[in-house]
């Protein structure tokens, strides 16, 4: 999870710009329900694991925002309040194959510190919230990368070209001008994001009415644009693939902003279709939510009231609840449709919360504003009491049965593929084969038939270990699309051959409650197999009947197989069917 360093004394200051006060008992009690988890606190600083799925939390200025409403019942609106500016950005047409999605914003007046220290503190926590974003929302920058600028070292307006590759200015952190191609090969960022142009034969530059470079995205800005302890007033520019993704990080920037009393002014962007778009839109996005849901889910029926309080703790706003009528549209594009003469919440949610997906999501955040310890406990209404296993006998008797004869268990891969389950070890497929729609490799390619041949992967990746090698598994494989349970191991060891596989055999059945008796009820008979029918060496291999069915095989391995999965020592091993060993046996208790 992505973790955040917060000092104390910026959390208190946050908080005291909306008149709130810092009261650390209460976030470190309830702060975890909001979606973090709190790593370590002391007198100077917070460190806040913050769970995946919430990127609006990831700045101390955000993260402050969601804390008046959660813990101090300060409403706040789901969305931003935007004056009207006057930059303008005009993108050319050929950026719709490059970088198509451009966005910006202005913030002016932004209570950035009262001293340096302070100052340093916000400037590193914009530039590490920047990268957050990247990571959580841009996919390392490929679906957005964001930059900010000091707005009085630059003259609006501003034009997003694609440049050639020798275009030159001087990017952060360098004192010389290099060209765009010397920035992807020799500058620290350009090389670590080079990937995201490649194949391009032209580059994005945003450049100012003075023709100087703000900045190459998704690479690095211009120098002279730095955000400085002097700097008040900023731009920002957003670009990018994902335009759901680059409205949130645009959103979030202005926020982290916004929350240092700075004042949102919007940007004129004449887009790559000749489109006029007024940015950010700072509009709340709207979600109509079945009430049905919320006794299905919580077993309970919430007023209106109560919906509306625990949702605005959530930074949301229930606009209404409302019956649904005869006229009500079906749509299949509706997230969870409503029962007709039912009734629907419809609630504004902030742009910003990228983490609403489907009205499931906003129970939940009604659920989390309402709290948790608030909700009626209940019995359960169902036996809950456990029921073993048909087959746990059996197998913890196999298991009890292998260990004692000195076998370790192991687990192999479920996937498998046709060369290693049928082809090499001389199986003939008997049953109907379940395949991978989609196989990522073609070493796993299907469900196993199978045990053995995963053993003998694995013995393959510990040959350089000593010898003798003994384990077994027992493990599910798919037949006829359907679970079935089988039990297979493998000696590796100098010596011993058939005999010694043998002898484990006959402990083996005597411990599940078979006899080579011929007058027991259980009658285990071992009998020979017809040459080149499994992996197993002519005229060393077997099998077994219980009261003649055939259980399983068991034998030496061809050395001709042992050398298929690179292995050059003596093999013996077996495979039985514990679905008919319990059909034949019954619970050995």
């Amino acid at each position: 999870m992505p973790t955040i360093t917060v000092q104390q004394k910026t959390l208190e200051m946050l908080l005291e710009l909306q008149g709130l006060t810092h009261n650390i008992e209460e976030i470190q009690d309830k702060l975890p329900l909001l979606g973090t988890d709190i790593d370590s606190c002391d007198a100077d600083q917070l460190v806040i694991e913050i769970f995946p799925d919430r990127p609006d939390l990831l700045s101390a200025e955000t993260l402050s925002h969601s804390m008046r409403s959660y813990l101090h019942d300060d409403y706040t609106k789901p969305n931003l309040n935007i004056n009207t500016g006057d930059v303008v950005f005009h993108v050319d047409s050929e950026l719709s194959n490059i970088r198509p999605i451009i966005l910006g914003a202005v913030v002016k007046g932004v209570h950035t510190g009262s001293n340096d220290e302070e100052i340093d503190i916000f400037i590193k926590g914009l530039m590490e919230h920047q990268e957050k974003l990247h990571f959580a929302l841009g996919g390392g920058r490929k679906k957005v990368s964001i930059g900010v600028h000091d707005l009085e070292t630059i003259s609006p307006p501003f034009r997003v070209k694609a440049c050639e590759p020798d275009t030159r200015f001087i990017p952060l952190a360098m004192d010389e001008e290099m060209s765009l191609s010397e920035i992807l090969e020799k500058h620290p960022k350009g090389m670590e994001y080079a990937d995201l142009l490649e194949g391009m034969d032209k580059f994005p530059v945003i450049f100012d009415s003075d023709d100087k470079v703000l900045s190459f995205p998704p690479i690095i800005n211009g120098s002279h644009t730095t955000v400085s302890n002097t700097t008040k007033n900023f731009l920002i520019d957003v670009t990018g693939w994902d335009r759901r993704a680059c409205e949130t990080a645009l959103s979030l920037i202005c926020l982290q902003l916004t929350a240092r009393n700075g004042v949102i002014e919007s940007v004129t962007v004449n887009n790559c279709k000749g489109e006029a778009e007024i940015q950010p839109s700072g509009k709340s996005n709207i979600v109509e939510v079945p009430m049905r849901l919320l006794p299905e889910i919580i077993g309970i029926n919430l007023s209106e009231e109560e919906i509306r309080v625990s949702l605005q703790r959530m930074g949301m706003s229930l606009i209404e609840i409302t019956q649904i009528g005869d006229d009500y549209p079906d749509s299949p594009e509706k997230m969870s449709m409503p029962e007709k003469g039912g009734k629907i919440a419809i609630v504004e949610v902030p742009n910003w919360r990228f983490d609403i997906l489907h009205p499931i999501d906003i129970i939940e955040d009604i659920i989390i504003g309402h709290g948790y310890e608030n909700l009626p406990s209940s019995k359960p209404t169902s036996s809950m009491t456990g029921v073993p296993r048909v087959d746990h006998n059996m197998r913890r008797r196999l298991r009890e049965s292998l260990q004692g004869l000195g076998f370790t268990q192991i687990q192999s891969l479920t996937l498998s593929n046709d060369a290693d389950q049928f082809e090499n070890m001389r199986w003939t497929a008997n049953h109907e084969v379940t395949r991978i729609t989609n196989p990522i490799t073609i070493d796993h390619t299907l469900l196993r038939h199978h045990l053995l041949p995963g053993i003998l992967r694995l013995l393959s990746k510990n040959k350089h270990n000593e010898l003798p090698h003994s384990v077994y598994e027992l493990g599910t494989v798919v037949r006829d699309h359907k679970n079935k349970n089988r039990v297979a191991f493998i000696t590796a060891e100098k010596s011993g051959g058939f005999a010694a596989v043998r002898g484990r055999i006959q402990a083996m059945m005597q411990d599940l409650g078979a006899s080579f008796d011929a007058d027991s009820k259980m009658f285990a008979e071992i009998s020979a197999i017809e040459d080149g029918e499994g992996p197993w060496l002519a005229g060393r291999s077997a099998k077994i009947e219980i009261n003649g069915v055939h259980v399983g095989c068991f034998g030496e391995i061809d050395p001709t197989i042992s050398e298929i999965f690179e292995l050059s020592v003596p093999l013996n091993g077996a495979e039985f069917d514990v679905d008919l060993l319990l059909e034949v046996l019954g619970d050995p208790v």
